[in-house]
């Protein structure tokens, strides 16, 4: 089976777009060009000043698994509480790695993420599954008839609610929880090292809808205790956050 790769909604980066007006016509918009570089993701920024950050990372990960690291503690977990034959959606799946972990399992999955170059990979690495270049942030996934696509389980990992647009979190957990089916778990994982905090997780998941029904340090679901720099957190739509 080949891969299907398409792209959801434009892609096309406004703060680019932006800069390169101010540029042209020699006349700043300090405004405008603020104005859009508030919705440029953290990765993006880090690609403008690093434009081998996204062949870094995939050259990382290949080494680690060359090297035989443990790279499907995250597929593992969710695999854990997904039913058979799931319907899985990898929020900012980067170069496949825990979509493809799920898929080898049995799971039926759909990748979305900004970078397409990590994609790139995702769809060599991984070709039996379904590739998408969309932002989080206004995800609106629709299938055959048109009707919002929703799946069993979304899984969010690898620090990516840290690396959206500033302030966006929130609104991207929405998103997710939109295309979430009934009785559907969302899980994600971050470090609050990033500049994510734990306080202002809990108060975007509460407005999302949703609420922490288990939270772990590690995916191997590790107690948190004082002083644990990762957070890995099971939503449900409508729990009681603990």
């Amino acid at each position: 089976m080949r891969a299907e790769v398409r792209v959801a909604g434009p892609i096309r980066d406004p703060a680019h777009a932006a800069s390169a007006r101010w540029n042209l016509l020699g006349h700043p918009w300090p405004g405008l060009y603020a104005r859009y570089m508030e919705h440029e993701t953290l990765w993006q920024q880090q690609a403008r000043r690093d434009p081998r950050q996204a062949i870094n990372y995939i050259e990382r990960f290949a080494q680690l698994r060359e090297s035989g690291e443990d790279l499907d503690g995250e597929a593992r977990f969710f695999d854990a509480v997904l039913p058979r034959g799931a319907r899985v959606l990898d929020a900012g799946c980067g170069t496949g790695r825990v979509g493809g972990a799920l898929a080898a399992r049995g799971h039926h999955v759909t990748g979305v993420d900004l970078d397409g170059e990590l994609l790139g990979a995702a769809v060599l690495d991984h070709p039996e599954s379904r590739w998408i270049q969309g932002n989080l942030e206004t995800l609106d996934l629709l299938d055959e008839n048109g009707n919002r696509e929703t799946f069993d389980g979304i899984v969010c990992p690898g620090n990516v609610l840290a690396f959206v647009a500033p302030g966006t979190a929130g609104t991207v957990l929405g998103s997710l929880a939109t295309h979430l089916a009934p009785g559907g778990r969302l899980v994600v994982g971050f470090s609050p090292l990033k500049g994510y905090s734990v306080a202002g997780f809990e108060s975007d998941v509460a407005a999302a809808g949703l609420g922490i029904t288990a939270r772990f340090s590690t995916w191997d679901m590790r107690p948190i205790v004082p002083g644990t720099d990762f957070v890995v957190a099971l939503l449900d739509p409508e729990q009681t956050v603990n």
